[in-house]
């Protein structure tokens, strides 16, 4: 991998960036301030377990636990069959994950900043506020969770506190909220700092859980469970659209990975640490799902697919306290990191002299309540709805997977092919520097299987092209993205040489 010159050219390219900043363009253009500027080396100080805990602090959390669920009933999928899709994709997703890492640890610029390469200064934007918006609806999704386990803890912990219901339950995300956002304020050594501690905590919580499940089901007897789909049906067909969903899951951060590559020390570090830490995480809280959802008969006496609900059921309120502090532990290791990095660095994007890390925080925090606002009244009392956040969750992972997927592609295609790992980072930041102010290549790659998918779910026709959105879109859209940049390839690259 070549990581010490990799590293060195690294710390030349923001040394001399730092040197050419005062006194030029870059500090008063429209595109820079402080919180998007490439990291300098004394501020990488992430290695390979901090990467690894990182993930294993994303990765362990209340959806992932209830992915094994929506495989067996939405995807046709047996229990075996189910774990393996997970596993399958898991590492399949380790390929664009550790490829648009790459210029996020070389030049420390995070994922708006990097598509200003392939979309343009100002063309940067719709991708990333597509990015952003996917965000703050997971963010507020994981904090109805965080939330909802906060209630149940009061409930145990404060004499009346359970008669409040739903209002509980909405004082519960707000508290959470307030967590989650306070931490990210604080900064990238706040994250990682708070994953760091909670990946061996998880992970032994995690295991234990196991332990004290598989007694009380028959493994046998769970993986005989016939799968959910016509007599007949090709396995192939369903295990793909299943692999393409769980891409899908972690689809977003396979674009977004230099927020946080940005302030890893080495190539290697951030290889190894996303290959420890990712797949046999997901993996395993996926399988610990499966198997706590079939002991739930046998605890409770009835079938719950919700960790929270399920130990909030538990006649034994010391384990459930204990339970709680751990659940909300592992929502605000995922929501910080996974939820609200990526949309702060997204908003800074748009207008970076008006808004800065802070604001953008809190302005991901108020589009996440907002889009989170009709679970809130109906938990009020306020509406009625038969709208589930488990089927708005379910439902997304594949549909924008489809619109993520030609993003990725593009990104890859753009650094590794067109501009073979070199930027000047001095222009990336510039209003009138070498990269335009949309680069219609990376919306002409775009728009095309993006087209296609609405045209598939429009007509009914080429339903495969959505079924497995993610991969042909990306493959797509990085075929698409260097056909339409391969005749200006040779200019670029010699254009960021010179100003390198």
């Amino acid at each position: 991998m070549k990581n010490a010159s990799a590293d060195s050219s690294s710390a030349i390219q923001v040394g001399e960036f730092y040197e050419l900043k005062t006194g030029s363009d870059v500090s008063d253009s429209a595109h820079y301030n402080e919180d998007i500027a490439p990291t300098q080396v004394k501020e990488r100080t992430w290695n390979v377990w901090n990467v690894a805990a990182l993930w294993v602090g994303m990765a362990i959390c209340v959806p992932t636990y209830t992915l094994g669920g929506v495989l067996t009933a939405y995807f046709g999928l047996s229990v075996m069959e189910a774990l393996m899709a997970i596993l399958v994709a898991n590492i399949i997703v380790l390929i664009p994950l550790t490829l648009n890492a790459f210029p996020g640890t070389k030049f420390g610029i995070p994922f708006p900043v990097l598509l200003r390469s392939s979309f343009g200064m100002v063309g940067s934007n719709i991708p990333c506020l597509i990015r952003a918006m996917v965000a703050c609806g997971w963010f507020g999704i994981q904090t109805m969770f965080g939330g909802l386990a906060i209630h149940i803890l009061l409930s145990h912990l404060l004499p009346g506190w359970e008669s409040l219901g739903g209002t509980g339950e909405v004082i519960g995300f707000f508290t959470f909220l307030v967590l989650n956002l306070y931490i990210v304020i604080k900064g990238a050594e706040s994250i990682k700092i708070l994953e760091t501690l909670a990946a061996p905590l998880l992970l032994a919580v995690g295991i234990g859980l196991m332990m004290w499940a598989s007694p009380k089901i028959s493994y046998e007897a769970l993986l005989a469970i016939p799968a959910n789909r016509p007599e007949g049906a090709s396995f192939w067909g369903y295990f793909f659209a299943g692999v393409t969903a769980m891409v899908g899951f972690w689809a977003t951060l396979s674009l977004n990975i230099p927020d946080f590559s940005r302030y890893v020390r080495s190539q290697k570090d951030q290889i190894a640490g996303q290959i420890i830490g990712l797949p046999l995480t997901m993996f395993f809280f996926a399988a610990l799902g499966v198997v706590l959802t079939a002991a739930s008969t046998t605890l409770v006496g009835e079938t719950i697919s919700d960790p929270v609900t399920l130990i909030g059921k538990i006649d034994s309120p010391v384990w459930v306290v204990i339970a709680m502090v751990i659940i909300i532990i592992a929502t605000l290791s995922t929501n910080t990191a996974a939820n609200i990095v990526s949309p702060t660095n997204d908003f800074q994007n748009v207008a970076p002299k008006k808004i800065n890390q802070t604001r953008g925080v809190l302005l991901t925090g108020l589009i996440g309540v907002l889009l989170m606002a009709w679970e809130l009244l109906k938990k009020l009392g306020l509406i009625e709805s038969d709208v589930s956040v488990e089927a708005m969750y379910s439902g997304w992972l594949l549909g924008y997977s489809s619109l993520l997927g030609p993003i990725a592609g593009i990104m890859i295609v753009d650094y590794f092919v067109i501009k073979r790992q070199q930027l000047s980072l001095p222009d990336l930041y510039k209003t009138h520097g070498i990269y335009s102010g949309f680069n219609i290549n990376g919306f002409i790659a775009f728009a095309i299987p993006v087209a296609l998918t609405l045209y598939a779910l429009i007509t009914g026709q080429l339903s495969w092209f959505y079924q497995y959105g993610w991969f042909t879109g990306s493959i797509l859209g990085g075929l698409t993205y260097w056909f339409c940049a391969k005749g200006l390839s040779a200019e670029a690259v010699n254009l960021a040489t010179q100003n390198d």
